[in-house]
């Protein structure tokens, strides 16, 4: 299996009842973990209402996350198209590129939450369209060329871009979830994808169709669609037991669910959980569950299984939430990078096989013992002292010492 990217996606969810201020400053905290951890991507959101989702600039915050890392990418996840003047967006990543060293992914949306285009006025039909006809002007900008373009929400008289992006090839994603339109866009246009409708069963089922989607649009483009720009959103919390990990986890789960997801949005279908038990079971523990809530061997599972599943994915993008208090999340994180990524990359294959290679041959590596017995012997003095030390009573690498326990034995009879 080809190795997996591993990264995070802030909408935020956060509860209503922090400090906004701290929460700012706990994020950009959390940006900072995930890039001494060695995660390869950061992703937030842009919404503008629902009490639970803050950031309304994801350029402003990731401009803030790039002077505190060094090395993760940084991506909008996603700028809704609809709400902006294409030619301010195409301006907005080019500064943000060139701020965070090259680092920046520009993820786009048609916008997520009907409330945030009743605000701006927006008809809801519009917004997939608009999208599209965004996209297509902000590669022609970010290709250097001057722009006349006119529609029914914005116009372009002679625009171009003073300064282009830091990447030669800005990575260009989309964002998908349950209709095709976000994967008939990549499809078209030739781009990444990241699958937002993937932490329900449904979704999770839905990925090899989801993706066929995306070579139908291809192929009728004349472009082509990668796996390895494929990213997929799971939702996990990670503990050194699946008892500690539902006792961490129920009841922001529970809080998030019945709070936010049936009480704010109303999601059609969902209907509260009595208990932080029940909301464990029937989020992780059901068959065919999308999310994990448990320790790294079943994160592993999972992740196992949305590969097999979904035929191949480039990135695995872990939904950040507040389901534990901050101290457990951050050691949750913690864990998928010290013991998740790595069995899933097999970066400790060879150790493993190391390790394995001096069990096997043990009988090969006696003679280092014998090497070190021989100068022994060769010594009265020491040869003498050899009756009276006991294993562990001499500093010689494990691997090359001989039984002294043995060899003294030998000397007093």
């Amino acid at each position: 299996m080809a190795r997996l990217k591993f990264g995070a996606f802030l909408a935020p969810h956060h509860p209503i009842g922090e400090h906004p201020m701290l929460q700012f400053r706990r994020d950009l905290d959390f940006v900072e973990q995930l890039d001494a951890l060695g995660y390869d991507e950061f992703w937030c959101g842009e919404h503008h209402s629902s009490g639970w989702e803050t950031i309304a600039s994801p350029e402003m915050f990731l401009a803030a996350a790039g002077e505190r890392t060094k090395r993760i990418k940084l991506g909008t996840g996603v700028i809704s198209l609809p709400y902006h003047h294409p030619f301010n967006v195409a301006q907005r990543m080019v500064q943000l590129d060139h701020m965070t060293g090259g680092r920046a992914i520009f993820g786009s949306g048609p916008g997520a939450l009907a409330s945030d285009a009743h605000t701006l006025g927006i008809d809801p039909m519009t917004q997939r369209d608009r999208q599209d006809e965004a996209i297509a002007v902000i590669r022609r900008l970010f290709n250097g060329e001057r722009v006349t373009a006119k529609t029914d929400w914005f116009e372009m008289h002679d625009a171009a871009l003073q300064i282009l992006p830091l990447q030669e090839d800005m990575p260009f994603v989309v964002a998908s979830q349950i209709s095709p339109s976000g994967m008939t866009l990549a499809g078209k246009y030739g781009i990444g994808i990241i699958s937002l409708g993937s932490m329900s069963t449904q979704g999770l089922m839905a990925l090899p169709q989801q993706w066929q989607f995306a070579e139908d649009a291809a192929k009728k483009a004349g472009t082509t669609v990668s796996r390895s720009n494929w990213r997929v959103l799971l939702s996990w919390h990670i503990a050194e037991t699946r008892e500690q990990a539902r006792r961490e986890a129920g009841a922001g789960l529970l809080r998030w669910h019945n709070e936010y997801n049936v009480g704010t949005l109303m999601r059609p279908g969902l209907t509260a959980f009595a208990s932080p038990d029940e909301a464990v079971d029937k989020t992780a523990f059901v068959e065919g569950a999308a999310s994990t809530i448990g320790t790294p061997d079943d994160l592993i599972k999972m992740i196992k299984n949305l590969v097999d599943v979904s035929g191949g994915v480039g990135s695995i993008i872990g939904f950040a939430h507040d389901w534990a208090n901050p101290e457990n999340t951050r050691r949750s994180w913690d864990m998928v990078a010290r013991y998740v990524v790595p069995e899933i990359n097999g970066y400790i294959d060879g150790l493993r096989k190391s390790r394995q290679f001096v069990i096997d041959n043990r009988a090969v590596f006696e003679r280092a013992g014998q090497a070190v017995m021989a100068k022994i012997m060769q010594n009265d003095k020491a040869a003498a002292a050899l009756q009276h030390t006991g294993t562990g009573r001499v500093a010689i690498p494990a691997v090359n010492a001989p039984d002294l326990a043995k060899e003294a034995a030998k000397q007093k009879a």
